[in-house]
């Protein structure tokens, strides 16, 4: 019975193994630098039909698609920041998992510190405003609270 569970064991590891490696491609590079660029730029591009992939981890039509391209423009003698140009204007700024900073993206760079300072603000504000609150008693409370405080 052990052998059984054992071989069984066995038998789904190799099968999911093999699922593993068959979402691999596999295209031939001159050299390891051309390799490394291949591997760091579609891990840097995002998949576009995918919510929240890079081309690197889809395994869509288009995201092979675009893994393919990347490796026809590497071999063509582009560089990365060509070929980052050329997926953002087919792709837009989706594509790119670092938007870059110009007038449409300003509110995706600095809108967090925008509110991150707004609500300092209100915050301060408010803790400001409760703070008067308290230290504006009058003659009549402020006595009362003596007496209090003083029986302890």
């Amino acid at each position: 019975m052990a052998r059984i569970a054992l071989l069984l064991l066995a038998v789904f590891l190799v099968e999911c193994c093999h699922q593993a490696y068959a979402a691999i491609d596999a295209y031939p590079f001159p050299d390891d630098e051309l390799r490394l660029r291949h591997n760091a730029l579609i891990d840097e591009l995002r998949c576009p039909q995918c919510l929240n992939t890079n081309l690197a981890g889809s395994d869509s039509m288009i995201a092979k698609d675009l893994r393919r391209e990347v490796h026809r423009l590497l071999l063509e003698g582009k560089t990365n920041e060509e070929i980052l140009d050329f997926m953002h204007q087919r792709y837009g700024d989706f594509i790119l998992y670092k938007p870059r900073l110009q007038p449409g993206t300003l509110v995706l760079w600095f809108g967090p510190l925008f509110l991150l300072l707004v609500a300092s603000v209100v915050l301060f504000r408010l803790v400001m405003s409760r703070k008067a609150e308290v230290t504006n008693l009058s003659a009549e409370d402020s006595r009362r609270l003596e007496e209090l405080v003083g029986r302890k």
